[in-house]
């Protein structure tokens, strides 16, 4: 033992603004506290744990797996990642699948892999990426260079060179914003932390339109809408067209901590062997509890409530603004990513949740993020508005 004065920080970085909440326990939608208290999760571990708390497939494939081996390291081959990187080449876009831990470093190696495509084209001044205002990208140098908020950025400088951000959805913007210099365009279908906004398909169709015609790479960040969460696997399949890379994590994992690149063969074509890496990236733990999640989320039947059941959630939810405008002013959102534009502070909406046992995500914008399982039972989204229901009877009433 090292022999200090007291310490006035805590063993764990303060780094968050943590509720005064304690789980021990989940199963399905709901969380048990230390005290005993159940909680209905609509934040599912801000769009995690898709499949819920506990889930039988994934405690099999988790147990199973960990029973014969977890990590080897990228030295030698992996099969369960070579079955998960198959699984998602079958059923998308891609020719191609990197694993990551995390959506921030998938977003690290999306970058590198658009500005290494245009080098390799013989076209080294292309490096500069678009982004948008609102957007979040992961907490990386990079990644806070890409999303060019203060609040991200402040303090943390000198940034990384090389992004442009523009407002979201002007498309005179996007068009002046490209130039002989830029290398990406990198996108979130529906903006998660940004507070819930969807980039309408003829919009994207447009975005894949002006990349086409000025040899620009089409980058989507999929990271929260992605994995089932608007009823369909990816949010771009809405929009009918493709990107040339995708970042993925978060309900990948189902709460495994994985994350992936996707990739055309074009797109890809720079990133040769030695040019990128990851120690823990796709170990056989996180690719076989991975390929567990995409077993279920990737059914047509599965995606196809998930759709039904956001529409269920949405009529619900534009109720419940009919009958509280003085807390809520609009719905946001598609399938079961879902956001509330709060007219009351919406931290305020968030701890009069707590108090009615129901957890739910602020995010910019002052909406409420709206984030459960995909799995969620119909009694649980009734109950769910229930709760919301007195929360906002309860902030009517101290105001």
């Amino acid at each position: 033992m090292f022999a200090k004065d007291t310490a006035m920080i805590p063993p764990v970085l303060p780094t968050y603004n943590r509720a005064p909440l304690e789980f021990t326990f989940g199963a399905g939608s709901w969380l048990t506290a230390l005290d005993g208290a159940r909680y209905l999760d609509l934040g599912a571990g801000i769009a995690v744990n898709a499949l819920g708390h506990a889930h039988p497939a994934l405690v099999a494939a988790l147990t199973a797996q960990a029973g014969q081996l977890w990590h080897v390291s990228n030295l030698y081959r992996i099969p369960q990642q070579e079955q998960l990187a198959q699984m998602l080449v079958d059923q998308t876009f891609a020719d191609t699948v990197f694993f990551t831990n995390s959506g921030t470093e998938a977003a690290e190696l999306a970058i590198k892999m658009a500005r290494k495509y245009h080098y390799d084209k013989g076209q080294p001044d292309r490096t500069e990426i678009v982004t948008f205002e609102g957007g979040f990208h992961g907490r990386s140098t990079a990644a806070i260079a890409a999303a060019g908020s203060e609040k991200m950025t402040k303090g943390f400088g000198p940034l990384m060179p090389g992004f442009t951000q523009i407002k979201w959805a002007d498309h005179d913007a996007i068009r002046a914003a490209i130039t002989e210099k830029t290398c990406a365009v990198m996108i979130e279908p529906v903006q998660g932390e940004g507070g819930i906004r969807t980039v309408p398909d003829q919009c994207l169709k447009g975005l894949r339109d002006i990349c086409d015609a000025t040899g620009t790479l089409l980058i989507f960040d999929e990271v929260q809408c992605g994995m089932g969460r608007t009823g369909r696997l990816f949010a771009h399949e809405w929009a009918g067209i493709t990107p040339d890379i995708m970042m993925v994590a978060k309900g990948i994992g189902g709460g495994f901590p994985l994350g992936a690149v996707l990739s055309t063969e074009n797109a890809a074509c720079g990133m040769t062997a030695g040019t990128h890496g990851s120690t823990y990236g796709g170990n056989p733990l996180g690719c076989a509890v991975g390929a567990a999640v995409l077993g279920i989320v990737g059914q047509d039947s599965f995606l196809a409530e998930v759709a039904r059941k956001g529409a269920l959630f949405a009529q619900g939810l534009e109720s419940l603004c009919a009958r509280h405008p003085k807390v809520f002013e609009a719905v946001r959102g598609q399938g079961l990513i879902m956001g509330l534009k709060c007219v009351a502070p919406n931290t305020d909406v968030v701890k009069a949740a707590y108090a009615q046992n129901l957890l739910t995500v602020p995010a910019a914008d002052n909406v409420l993020r709206l984030l459960p399982a995909l799995n969620i039972e119909d009694a649980d989204i009734t109950e769910a508005l229930t709760r919301l229901d007195r929360a906002a009877i309860a902030l009517e009433a101290s105001t």
